[in-house]
């Protein structure tokens, strides 16, 4: 056997052995080996399910599948029932042309397979694809302080930040693994030192700032740094309900993709910021003033990738991370709201509203409100746009969305909520 730099327990060091089987042993040093990278003294019990980012069944990933098929032939599934980011396909709320269906079929020819092998390895349920698997409806809520393995960056940001749990950004496939042996490496966000900020951002701002924008401009900034945030509370209060959560939601996504923030603290918001307040920044900490200025600066330089710039819209992506429910019921009064005020029946953009499955579930369980919404011509949906537009075709259509997180990753253009709600309701 290999010499390991890590502390191993006598448990761990048997099963690198291959005393409980070869694939076990695999599993167990891919780990070991990953944590090894990041300067991992040992490895650590992982208090609540995994949530992996692998969603999707692309035919590229050969290992991946070969991998799930050797987990299951050893008869290995995760300790505890797991979730994963959401489906690519619905084509029945978000519709494609023949040539369009071709290319997905190409692209996601393994879904079904892998969503089988999923099932195998421990995936709580049908339902449980989403990239928010803490909201109540979804059921994957740590509490905090507990150690996690989770990859999907705005799920990590959220455990860490707005629940206080622990879990580093693991890589797709790692975080299985360590759900599989139950373990994961002690680094990074895990210890208290990773969790210190090395960043204070002060707001000097006239309003509230719209969190995506906010999020976009803090990730830009401190990238894979940890930021605290000063001012939010005078805007948010410092209770976290679920209008506060939702902000941070959508904002630590942004800081998520538009950098690679992993862990935010918001002075009198967040769980550790209400108990450490500033002993949680480094001595050398930088500043950031965000003021006005600055997220008119930030707005200003988004690049638009459309073909022609002043092209109409054909389709408006709303909820990416997916919404929350109470997100879904205030874009549905929304849209219905400025219809009426414009005296307008329908949507004049297709226009997708995208959730959990189980989210989806309950609103629809509230009958006035769904037939709400559908009157306007909105959809729901559960899959991920991003999903969607990896797709090279739909990528040419110009395609607006709330989300800077869609916006950082594909050719969607990225409007403010009130603009969009304008848009699509013209």
């Amino acid at each position: 056997m290999r010499e390991y730099k890590m502390e191993l327990t006598a448990e761990e060091l048997d099963i690198l052995k291959g005393k409980h089987g070869e694939t076990l042993r695999k599993a167990m040093e891919s780990v070991v080996l990953y944590g090894e990278t990041f300067g991992a003294k040992r490895l650590v019990p992982i208090d609540g399910p995994v949530h992996l980012v692998t969603s999707f069944g692309i035919p590229l990933l050969t290992p991946v599948f070969d991998k799930m098929d050797q987990l299951i032939e050893a008869n290995l599934r995760t300790e505890k029932p797991f979730t994963v980011d959401p489906r690519p396909l619905d084509y029945e709320n978000v519709k494609c042309n023949i040539l369009e269906k071709l290319v997905f079929k190409i692209m996601y020819g393994k879904q079904e397979e892998y969503e089988k092998q999923l099932k195998k390895v421990g995936l709580k349920d049908s339902k449980a694809f989403t990239c928010t698997c803490y909201l109540d409806e979804v059921g994957n809520i740590p509490k905090k302080g507990d150690i996690l393995a989770w990859a999907e960056s705005s799920a990590v940001v959220y455990a860490n930040s707005v629940i206080g749990a622990r879990t580093n950004r693991n890589s797709g496939i790692i975080e299985l693994l360590s759900g599989i042996i139950g373990k994961t490496p002690e680094f990074g966000f895990i210890e208290d030192e990773g969790r210190k900020a090395t960043w204070l951002i002060q707001l000097r701002v006239s309003k509230l700032p719209n969190p995506q924008l906010l999020g976009s401009a803090i990730g830009m900034k401190v990238v894979e740094d940890v930021p605290y945030i000063i001012g939010l509370d005078e805007f948010l209060g410092s209770k976290l309900n679920d209008e506060v959560k939702d902000y941070l939601k959508d904002m630590g996504a942004a800081c998520a993709s538009n950098g690679a923030v992993g862990l935010f603290h918001a002075e009198n918001i967040t769980p550790e910021a209400k108990e450490e307040g500033r002993k949680l920044l480094v001595e050398d900490y930088k500043t950031y003033i965000i003021d006005d200025e600055e997220l008119d600066r930030i707005m200003d330089s988004y690049p638009i990738m459309w073909k022609d710039k002043d092209a109409r819209p054909k389709l408006c992506f709303i909820g990416c991370p997916h919404l929350s429910l109470s997100q879904i019921y205030k874009w549905t009064n929304d849209i219905a709201e400025s219809l009426k005020a414009k005296g307008k029946r329908k949507v004049s953009i297709p226009t997708i509203l995208t959730a959990a499955p189980d989210v989806v579930d309950e609103f629809k369980n509230d009958k006035k409100a769904y037939c709400m919404l559908t009157s306007t011509g909105a959809k729901l949906t559960s899959i991920c746009p991003l999903m969607y537009m990896n797709n090279p075709l739909c990528a040419k259509k110009p395609i607006i969305t709330n989300s800077n997180k869609l916006r950082t990753y594909t050719t969607a253009r990225f409007y403010l909520d009130e603009d969009i709600l304008d848009q699509i309701t013209q």
